[in-house]
């Protein structure tokens, strides 16, 4: 016997007010939703690890054999070895310079001491005990007087109303009318810039060495030497940057007090531009804006034309046809990250943003794998496995319904929305998965500037970026950056040629 529904009659008025109610608690359900998720992502942030790699046997939906392949690593050698007992030593990453300086300090009794305390006869060395200290030297300053010897002619001056002068060689000083070194404004920049000490904690270091040197005069030996010295190899190394084919770009915010028409706690912007991994030699620069338009990276590659690595701004979107813009899958797999530390570990292996994440980690196994191919042959490997998973992944976030305000449902609108960019690396096996490179290349000027926090001038932030642009690039061609930036303001006053003075030159 069928149960037969039963239905009363309601006022209107009070069937409004059950739909009102029924949509307000759906309302407050999605906002209850995204507040836990906003809690858990933060409490993630502040407690929990900084690291985005998962366990992939946790989270992997590939299962294949090849998941665990590596055609980079060599074939095992087969040896036979002895059975031997090792005792347990610790383990330790410290390693002292082989050709550091030593100095020997020999510790031996004196001669009346060397008897025998049993027998009385003398006693002789049988042997040495050794212990090792490093020892710190801090450094100290010195006055280098330079003394130009000037000479003339003995007889000129008895019989003649002209008499030559002639002055011995001397080399032209880094800033003219001052008393600054190489070694002192390389020192300078390097705290800055490198350790990410500011000009004041400088002084005061300073002054404890019983050196009076102020914050302002090192602020316009720094700002006098990059205009001098620095820019023309800057602007030399940007000529060369926008001749390669294959570029990375990120951007990061930069805080200047003294702008024309900005209040002090305004946002300015460091944009970064740098070769890719496929370069013979690397070139990192750094630019200095006041905003985040489009129109900067536009103006700054105008003479550049090829594949451009960059994360999701859509202010890379306007840039002309000849760029072809280049999106990152760890962007993406960031997002699918976010998504999943707001849930609870159980439920981590069977939602759908575990499965965004083993779809990306999947893709960046395979570029593990063909790292050691030429590009046309990583083309070519792309296209055969890495295009049909890409394919893949797209079609199963079309088929998701995550609620857009949810982190999920933002991680999958920018799947959706970035997809053309996404897609752009499997045209060229010259180009990478992700903007990693360029990221890492901008994390100097993140760490510096939490120490530092600001720049008091337009022309501070611009001598900034140029020396940031010198630094980084020469750590990446191998060079150390204190040497480094002694050579180019030793050298640089006496020379008319900037190619010497190219980091992958020196």
């Amino acid at each position: 016997m069928e149960k037969q529904e039963k239905t009363i009659e309601i006022p209107l008025h009070v069937y409004e007010n059950f739909l009102k109610q029924a949509e307000l608690i759906a309302e407050l359900k999605q906002q209850v939703e995204w507040l836990t998720e906003q809690f858990r992502l933060a409490r993630h942030r502040q407690f929990g690890t900084s690291s985005e790699q998962t366990d992939n046997g946790q989270l992997c939906l590939f299962n294949e054999a090849e998941q665990t392949a590596d055609l980079t690593a060599p074939e095992p050698e087969i040896t036979e070895v002895k059975a031997h007992y090792r005792r347990k030593t610790r383990l330790t990453t410290d390693k002292l310079p082989e050709d550091l300086p030593v100095e020997t300090v020999v510790h031996e009794l004196p001669i009346e001491a060397r008897i025998c305390p049993d027998c009385g006869r003398p006693l002789h060395k049988m042997g040495e005990e050794v212990r090792e200290e490093l020892k710190i030297i801090p450094a100290k300053a010195v006055i280098v007087r330079h003394v130009r010897h000037i000479y003339a002619c003995r007889h000129c001056e008895e019989s003649s109303d002209r008499v030559p002068i002639v002055k011995a060689d001397m080399p032209e000083p880094v800033i003219k009318g001052g008393f600054a070194s190489p070694e002192s404004v390389a020192h300078i920049a390097v705290q800055k810039f490198v350790m990410g000490s500011p000009l004041y904690r400088q002084e005061q270091e300073w002054a404890q060495n019983g050196i009076l040197l102020s914050r302002q005069t090192m602020s316009n030996w720094l700002v006098k030497a990059s205009e001098d010295w620095l820019e023309p190899i800057y602007k030399e190394m940007k000529r060369q940057l926008c001749e390669r084919q294959v570029l990375h770009a990120d951007e990061t915010t930069l805080q200047v007090l003294h702008e024309d028409g900005k209040p002090a706690r305004s946002k300015s912007y460091m944009w970064l531009y740098r070769t890719s991994g496929e370069a013979e030699h690397q070139i990192v620069l750094y630019d200095y804006q006041k905003d985040r338009k489009y129109t900067h990276p536009e103006t700054f590659l105008k003479d550049f034309s090829g594949f451009l690595h960059t994360d999701g701004y859509d202010g890379y979107h306007r840039l002309p046809d000849r760029i072809t813009v280049v999106g990152c899958w760890a962007h993406l797999r960031r997002k699918f990250d976010e998504a999943l530390q707001t849930l609870p570990k159980e439920k981590w292996k069977s939602s759908d943003a575990a499965k965004g994440i083993a779809y990306c980690d999947r893709l960046f196994h395979f570029e593990k794998q063909f790292a050691l191919l030429s590009p046309e042959e990583r083309r070519e490997k792309r296209e055969q496995l890495s295009k049909p998973l890409t394919e893949a992944f797209f079609a199963w976030a079309d088929s998701l319904r995550a609620l857009p305000k949810s982190l999920l449902g933002k991680a999958v609108y920018y799947a959706q929305s970035q997809r053309k960019y996404l897609r752009a690396y499997l045209l060229d096996g010259r180009l990478e998965i992700s903007n990693n490179r360029a990221e890492n290349s901008i994390r100097p000027f993140v760490m510096g500037r939490k120490n530092w926090l600001f720049s008091n001038t337009p022309n501070g932030a611009r001598a900034s970026a140029v020396y940031y642009s010198l630094i980084v690039s020469a750590r990446e061609n191998g060079l150390v950056p204190f040497e480094y930036l002694t050579k180019v303001f030793t050298q640089a006053p006496n020379s008319a040629s900037m190619e010497n003075l190219m980091p992958w030159k020196v």
